[in-house]
Formats: structure tokens, sequence, C-alpha cells
């Protein structure tokens, strides 16, 4: 007998506690279900307040295959907005971003301000009185919110607050935001858009599987002769965490404190940043700054689009059930210029048109999407490192930074909002 249900994915069969059924990647019924019990439902991150630095700033965003409109009105609030026209639905906006008081639809002539207000439109007698002016504004998400410059969108009109969704991955955006000598993330620099041919889900179980760099990158950490493979191995002191809420890690601060080498998290050293280790030390202190330095950047999967990769921030859009684009940019910390520069180039290096790192992700990426359809095994297993899970003295599952501990993180929170009475 298969395991899919007669009328419809049934969830709690198809996700168990230590595999799940391949079907959950290339059945078109539960990408559906996916859109609207996920990513229409739950917060998903969308932009960067540093995006939008002066009143009137727009950048078209997405969740899911849905485009939105990212604006700062003129009083500085930021909306999310659907990139549609009110009246016959044709898009707004073609252009990645802009600075206007006024969105212009080219089809009819429809203008809406950027806090989504329909401004008017041509030929009035057309309409009884201003019927149309005061109904048919642009469609927003009915909650917004940020968290530490990061713009969260939810179109649910009622749930959870963010900080309740970020729950303890929140802790990451802080670690974060302490490594700029003011305290500010900024994601300034561009983004690249990188399409492959496989489900959302391969993407989201990989920011944090730490049993591939090994051998998917190994060629990139030989040429580069990168300290990471050293990060993801067996004898590792690094963790791999469950922070619940599907949010994930691989905290490594434990080895880097084992190394004690300030910047070393980032290949490098004080003397070679001298400017950016100066500002540390005068902020925070000789100890607080070297603690901060030593420890580095986070490397979390927030639930269930937001990857920040130490250097750099990945964006997860799905678009089909076969069918993801991922969008990337360097971190930037403000008052760090010359930090910023190297993260620019090792980003470029790693994640740019002529990089490896993400290429070898991708290729992985497809293999594994072309695989799963198979016909036997129906099944994938997730049980490495389930005999030595453990309880964190925070209260979170975790294993050692090679075992499946995140993947079954995730797919616990997946099987929680698919199943009936799951709630975001």
């Amino acid at each position: 007998m298969t395991a899919r249900a007669v009328d419809g994915p049934d969830y709690a069969r198809l996700i168990g506690a230590d595999r799940v059924h391949g079907s959950l990647y290339t059945d078109p019924r539960v990408f559906a279900d996916e859109l609207e019990r996920i990513w229409y439902r739950t917060w998903v991150y969308v932009g960067h307040e540093s995006e939008l630095p002066q009143p009137n700033d727009y950048v078209v965003k997405c969740i899911g295959p849905q485009s939105i409109i990212m604006t700062r009105d003129r009083q500085g609030t930021v909306h999310l907005l659907l990139n549609r026209c009110s009246h016959r639905a044709n898009q707004i906006c073609e252009a990645a971003r802009g600075n206007s008081g006024a969105l212009r639809c080219q089809y009819h002539g429809w203008t809406f301000g950027t806090d989504g207000a329909l401004l008017g439109y041509p030929f009035r007698q057309g309409y009884d009185g201003n019927e149309a002016k005061a109904s048919l504004g642009l469609a927003r998400l009915p909650r917004v919110d940020s968290y530490r410059g990061f713009v969260f969108g939810s179109f649910a009109a009622e749930g959870p607050s963010l900080r309740e969704h970020l729950g303890a991955a929140a802790d990451a955006l802080d670690r974060l935001a302490r490594l700029s000598p003011e305290g500010e993330v900024e994601l300034t620099a561009g983004w690249l858009r990188h399409e492959v041919a496989a489900n959302w889900k391969m993407l989201v179980e990989n920011e944090t599987d730490g049993y591939h760099p090994q051998f998917v990158h190994a060629s990139i950490f030989e040429v580069g002769q990168s300290h990471v493979a050293a990060m993801y191995s067996e004898k590792s002191l690094a963790a791999a965490r469950d922070l619940g809420g599907g949010h994930t890690e691989h905290d490594l601060r434990p080895q880097f404190r084992a190394d004690d080498l300030p910047l070393g998290w980032f290949g490098t050293t004080e003397d070679r940043l001298p400017d950016y280790a100066r500002s540390m030390r005068e902020l925070h202190g000789d100890t607080a700054a070297r603690e901060i330095m030593v420890d580095g950047s986070p490397h979390v999967m927030i639930f269930p689009n937001l990857f920040i990769a130490e250097i750099q921030v990945f964006v997860i859009q799905p678009t089909a059930v076969d069918r993801t684009v991922q969008h990337v940019t360097p971190l930037r910390f403000k008052g760090a210029p010359d930090l910023n520069r190297r993260l620019l180039h090792q980003v470029s290096g790693s994640v740019g048109p002529a990089g490896l790192l993400l290429a070898d992700d991708s290729e992985m990426y497809e293999r594994n999407q072309r695989g799963v359809a198979s016909r036997a095994p129906e099944w994938l297993a997730l049980r490495r490192g389930l005999h030595r899970e453990r309880i964190d003295e925070d209260g979170h599952l975790a294993g050692a930074v090679t075992d499946e501990t995140t993947q079954r993180g995730i797919w616990r929170h997946i099987r929680h909002l698919m199943t009936e009475g799951g709630t975001p």
C-alpha cells in the first residue's frame, strides 16, 4: 500500500521521527499545501530596513511565488504591499528598486502611494464618486514587524508575534549586530540570484547539514586552505542544534573558543583588519571585544527562508515544487569599512558567478531532486546521531555538528504545521 493518502497527503504518516517520504519533495499537492500552511500563515523574512534608506524608497521582494513591494513611506513607516494593481491585476513594479512618491500602473494609469493608498485614476467620470479611491488601494500584508532591521511579514491577520516566532533564533541576530562597531547590520551590497531545479526543503535542510561539507566542498577547502573543513569533522567541538520552531543552527563557538583566535572565524587576524579591531575594542573594552571577535558570526537557518552563513545572507524563495531561487548578499557591518571590503571579496569568491561553494551545493540539490523521484526506496533516512542526541544547558536538542539533529528539528516543525490542528 502506498504511503500517499487517497484524499490527499497524509502528513502524519509521511513525516516520521527519523525518516521522510520522497513524495514530500515531488508532489504538487504537497507544495500547494505548504504555501497555504507555511508560507501564507507564518512569519516569513522579506527584506532589511537598510535597503530603504530614504522616504519613498521601494524594493521588490517575494514570499514564495508572491511578488511583494517593500516600501518606506513619507513618514518612514515600512510597508509590505502586493505587487498587483487592484484594478485589473497588472504588476505595478517591474524595476527591482527605486524611489518615488507614487507607484503607477502602466496598464490604465492607476496611481498608488508608497503606503498603498490609491491616489487617483484617469477619467474619473467613469466611476461613481470616490468609490474606487476609497476601497481599491493596494493589498497589503496584515502584519509587518522587524527585529534588528530584518523585516518579516505574515499573510495571517492573527498569530504569534514576530518575537515569539523567532524564539531562540533572535539571539543569532543579536550576535550578528554585536559584530558591528555601531551595532547595526546592513544589506546594501546588492543581490545575486541563483535558481535550482529542486524543492525548497532540500535547501533548508542543507543549510545546517554538517555531514556534507567535507565531501561536497573538499575541492574549495583544499584550494583555499580553509579552516572550515576542520569545523565539520568528527573531532570538531561544534554542535548542531534544534532551536525550536523550525529554526536550526551550527554553533561553531565551542571550536572557535578552543582555538582562541580573534577573527579566526573569518579566516584572518586583527593585524589585517586593524581599524575594525580598534573600533571594537574602543566600544566594548579589550575583554568583551576579544570574546565577540573570537565567537564570530552565527550559522543559523531561520525558518522558513532566512539563512545567515557567517559572512553572507541567503533568502530562499520556492517558486514550484521542483524550482527554488536563492537570493544572496554579503553581510555588511555599519562602521566597519575594512571588514566590509574583505567580506565582499570572500562572498564573491564563494557564491558569486564564478564562485565554487554555492555551485557545489546547487549540483547536490538538483541530483537530490532527480534521485528522490525514483520509485524505490520511498523513504529518506534522517537517523544520524539520534542515539547521541542530548538536551543542552539551554534546553535545546543538540548533537554533534555532523548529526542530523537539525534536519529532524525542521521536519518536526513542518509536521506540526501541516497536520490538522497545527498552528504557527
